[in-house]
């Protein structure tokens, strides 16, 4: 695998990949601290275990989400032709045009137009975290959106039994619903405080939404061993080694930990520029 390299420039690029991180950058840390101070008391007694357990939890869950998401960013995944000759006959090798000076790039990477670089196993460019998916990230990236989910429905959880029950007097009326169903009007109507837990409530549900559509759609993805920029069907099944190889190619030869935390070392069984040769799990 050799050393893991990092990326130059790991910040955002485009207005909209900037937008998009401050979203997750700002939101995530500030509502953090709002369901461990305001939310989180209502339900367990401070300094109890079920306090202790669930800030852990979330402190966990957050890590996660923070520590793949930075991983994404600063891991250099695009192709180093320094690193390796084309073989004889250059087999599935290409002429990207669009890399200066134009060069021969190995299968399944393509060239990013933002990024301006040839990406290994290119899968797409994220917007928040405003660099392309990869080989040596898609990892990190699935760990992103993984626990973006289950932080998400766990938030959801509390804060919907917070909102409708605890502070059901205050929240459970019609102009609530027309609230988070038309937000604009958090701007004409009602107080701060009140309005601030209804946008953290909406973009609650939103990250949850987010998540759902985004695990639906690429983890069916990577248990065929695809990309997301596979367009025809021959393309979609061709690297498909059998969902064990599939997901080792993703996540490592330490796949059944990886998941755990983004500080664990999961080496690839693949260097990205070779993908003639890979034997299929039976």
């Amino acid at each position: 695998q050799g050393i893991m390299r990092i990326r130059s420039n790991p910040l955002p690029r485009r207005l909209v990949d900037v937008l998009c991180f401050l979203l997750i950058g700002i939101f995530l840390p500030v509502v953090f601290m709002f369901e461990i101070v305001v939310v989180l008391p209502a339900f367990h007694e401070p300094g109890g275990f079920f306090h202790t357990f669930t800030f852990l939890m979330a402190m966990f869950l957050v890590f996660n989400i923070k520590g793949n998401m930075i991983a994404c960013m600063m891991i250099d995944t695009s192709v180093d032709v320094k690193k390796v000759e084309p073989p004889a006959g250059t087999l599935d090798w290409r002429e990207c045009s669009e890399c200066k000076p134009p060069r021969l790039v190995p299968p399944r990477s393509w060239h990013c137009k933002i990024c301006k670089v040839c990406v290994l196993k290119r899968d797409h460019h994220c917007l928040y975290t405003g660099c392309c998916i990869g080989l040596r990230n898609h990892r990190f990236f699935m760990g992103f959106i993984f626990y973006l989910f289950v932080g998400s429905v766990y938030a959801l959880v509390y804060n919907s039994i917070y909102m409708w029950i605890i502070q059901g007097h205050i929240y459970c009326n019609w102009l609530t619903l027309l609230k988070l169903t038309c937000p604009m009007l958090l701007l004409v109507t009602g107080n701060l405080w009140s309005n601030m837990y209804l946008l953290f409530y909406s973009l609650n549900i939103l990250a949850l939404a987010y998540g759902v559509l985004l695990l639906g759609y690429h983890v069916p993805i990577v248990l065929r061993g695809g990309v997301s920029a596979d367009r025809t069907k021959e393309s979609k099944h061709k690297f498909n080694r059998g969902v064990s190889r599939n997901l080792r190619t993703v996540f490592g030869n330490r796949m059944h930990i990886a998941w755990i935390s983004p500080l664990i070392r999961s080496d690839l069984p693949d260097d990205g520029y070779h993908w003639g040769s890979l034997p299929e799990d039976k």
